[in-house]
């Protein structure tokens, strides 16, 4: 019994001291997308600054594949200490239903969702086609010869075009990328055709001339993009699943003692109200959110719900989202 309370007592006194010392050395940040990509510009436009509230550098390395997923499992296989964090998007809410992992965010503890964003479909500037009217009466006069940029199953370009498949019943080719900086590089030299993208990754290509925008997956027209009207003037019925658009986030594995994840959630909070960040913020397009704890959580489910039964209708889900508590007919 003294030996059971002694180790007990030394436990005790190591996590205390844990505690008090965290963070003791550098912190890792694993990027779930590729460099260039709308998660990749969100994550090292804030971290610089929570790097200076926290006291310690955040090594941010990007860790491609599997639609996020190979960057997931890494986090969840390291210790719940605090030192490993994942930076990702939105597509961890579908792996479940996806089946790309047992895992997503409600199974991690949120340290900030920083902001969301708006999805478009770009371009090559001598496409035949400079709106989505265009582009599907092009689509439907050549099936599988306009080549689309994918980031894989679960990934926003898959999501948005299984909308519009939804409206329009219409044929692209996949051009597989890690990610949407990959493939909006790769749009610019010809490679793909068009793309649907997060404006804020592909507003400065846009306003450079390195493409042109013809839709924006949206309600209501956005001030950013002049001239180009929101999806649902010509398919109407994308009023069904809108507004829809990607979140980026941090997240520490569930475990994580609670002063690291307080010290954390409190240097990204500080961090998001950086005059750089809300700046870059802006003028991307993206919406600044800055949530964590309950409100995180209810966000987090309330877009897995959402995701999972978009990708279940759209049939490529290889788990039904009732097996997750999740009623599609709603």
């Amino acid at each position: 019994m003294r030996k059971l309370l002694l180790g007990a007592a030394i436990a005790l006194t190591a996590t205390t001291t844990f505690a008090a010392d965290y963070p003791a050395k550098d912190v890792q940040g694993i990027i779930q997308w590729g460099a260039g990509g709308s998660t990749d510009t969100v994550m090292r436009s804030v971290t610089p600054h929570a790097e200076k509230a926290l006291g310690r550098d955040i090594v941010m390395t990007n860790k491609t594949g599997g639609v996020g997923a190979i960057a997931m499992k890494y986090v969840n296989a390291q210790k719940a200490d605090g030192y490993t964090l994942l930076m990702g998007a939105e597509n961890p809410q579908m792996y479940k239903t996806l089946g790309l992992a047992d895992i997503d965010y409600n199974d991690m503890i949120p340290i900030n969702v920083l902001a969301r964003g708006v999805p478009i479909f770009v371009a090559r500037n001598d496409a035949p086609y400079n709106n989505m009217k265009e582009l599907v009466a092009y689509a439907k006069a050549h099936p599988g010869e306009v080549k689309t940029g994918s980031t894989g199953p679960g990934g926003l370009t898959s999501i948005v075009l299984a909308m519009l498949n939804a409206q329009a019943n219409v044929e692209f080719t996949g051009v597989p990328y890690d990610g949407d900086g990959p493939a909006l590089t790769a749009l610019q030299g010809g490679a793909i055709d068009v793309m649907p993208a997060v404006l804020g990754a592909a507003i400065e290509h846009v306003k450079a001339g390195r493409m042109k925008a013809i839709g924006l997956v949206d309600v209501a027209a956005n001030p950013l993009l002049p001239g180009v009207a929101p999806i649902t003037e010509a398919f109407p019925g994308y009023n069904e699943f809108l507004p829809w658009g990607p979140f980026f986030g941090v997240f520490v594995k569930k475990g994580t003692p609670a002063d690291a994840v307080a010290k954390l959630q409190a240097a990204y909070a500080e961090g998001a109200k950086s005059p750089e960040f809300l700046k870059l913020m802006k003028d991307r397009g993206f919406t600044v959110m800055g949530i964590s704890g309950p409100e995180a959580e209810k966000f987090l489910t309330n877009y897995r719900a959402t995701s999972s039964c978009i990708v279940h209708n759209a049939g490529f889900g290889k788990q039904d989202p009732k097996e997750f508590g999740i009623n599609c007919s709603k």
